[in-house]
């Protein structure tokens, strides 16, 4: 799962997309090329996941759902054990349809005061500030604009009350497992001790299980990549010839490394705000990585970073883990 990286192009500022035009070049320039995942997500982007998610070969989704509508009452059961009442802070919330499971478990035995979501799309903010009470009567919603550290931040002048983070839908993975680390290590220093932080995992099972999870049959993983291509053409005065580029996905089952190219058909010069940056014929596009974890791997992490690993709840077929951590 890719979501919580979102970076929506609803609404966004100048400011914003010249971060967007900065990325992009500077992600060209490097060797091999990359662009960066978080741009994903402008409106078709959106539209595009959500096909995903409800593909047959994405099993990331379907794994966590069951998680947290089967076990909401024994993952509560274990955040209490920790902190009574608390503040939930959730890291890139989209429409909250996996914490809605936990929130209202832990609305009926008072163990939440105030949701915080964190977004860096002013529209769904706005969005979750008006559903969700309704959903969910004697909610608090506060919601939070912006990047993930300055929000926590921002969350923590508000109360001063423990917090639960969550971090959910494997969007861990779209680190490198050293990106993962320094990561999490800033979590905890936005954190006080015996605060808890819940992580999505998404474990190493069947290579061709993974793969195929990013290579549906239908294309929509395809059209998904190819749609950031087209969003820079439409923004950044860009004009890439998306016929000439081919989507490649990997799996590496010894690192646990599933990564997604684009790959040029022919030798080509595409120009992009005025710049002109030329690809070889075959040369790959780097798009995104979603990592997978074993246990062992998952449980370093959270060591390393400054928590203690606290409970880890599975799907049935344990191809997945929400992973509950404690601040040391």
């Amino acid at each position: 799962m890719r979501t919580a990286l979102a970076y929506h192009s609803t609404g966004i500022s100048e400011k914003q997309r010249l971060a967007f035009e900065k990325d992009v070049l500077e992600g060209l320039q490097e060797v091999p090329r990359r662009l960066h995942s978080k741009y994903f997500y402008d409106a078709t982007g959106d539209a595009l996941f959500q096909q995903i998610m409800h593909c047959p070969e994405y099993y990331l989704t379907r794994c966590e759902m069951e998680i947290l509508r089967g076990q909401a009452g024994q993952i509560v059961q274990s955040l209490q054990q920790h902190a009574p009442v608390f503040d939930l802070v959730e890291l890139g919330a989209g429409d909250a349809s996996k914490s809605f499971y936990l929130l209202k478990e832990l609305l009926r035995v008072g163990a939440m005061d105030t949701y915080f979501p964190i977004d860096i799309s002013r529209n769904i903010i706005a969005q979750l500030q008006q559903s969700l009470p309704a959903k969910l009567p004697g909610l608090t919603v506060q919601g939070l604009n912006g990047e993930y550290m300055d929000m926590l931040q921002a969350a923590r002048q508000i109360t001063g009350r423990p917090k639960l983070v969550m971090f959910m839908g494997s969007s861990i993975g779209n680190f490198t497992p050293a990106e993962a680390l320094q990561f999490c290590t800033r979590l905890r220093q936005q954190l006080q001790p015996g605060d808890l932080l819940m992580i999505g995992f998404d474990l190493r099972k069947n290579p061709q299980t993974i793969l195929d999870a990013y290579n549906d049959k239908a294309g929509i993983t395809r059209a998904f990549n190819l749609n950031l291509l087209e969003r820079i053409n439409r923004e950044l005065d860009g004009d890439f010839d998306l016929s000439q580029f081919t989507h490649f996905p990997t799996y590496d089952p010894l690192t646990g490394a599933c990564r997604s190219f684009l790959v040029s058909l022919k030798e080509q010069a595409v120009h992009i705000a005025g710049k002109t940056v030329r690809f070889a014929a075959n040369e790959p596009l780097f798009m995104e990585i979603s990592q997978k974890y074993t246990v062992e791997e998952i449980n370093e992490l959270g060591s390393r970073s400054g928590f203690k690993p606290a409970e880890m709840f599975y799907d049935s077929k344990r191809w997945f883990t929400d992973v509950l951590w404690q601040c040391r």
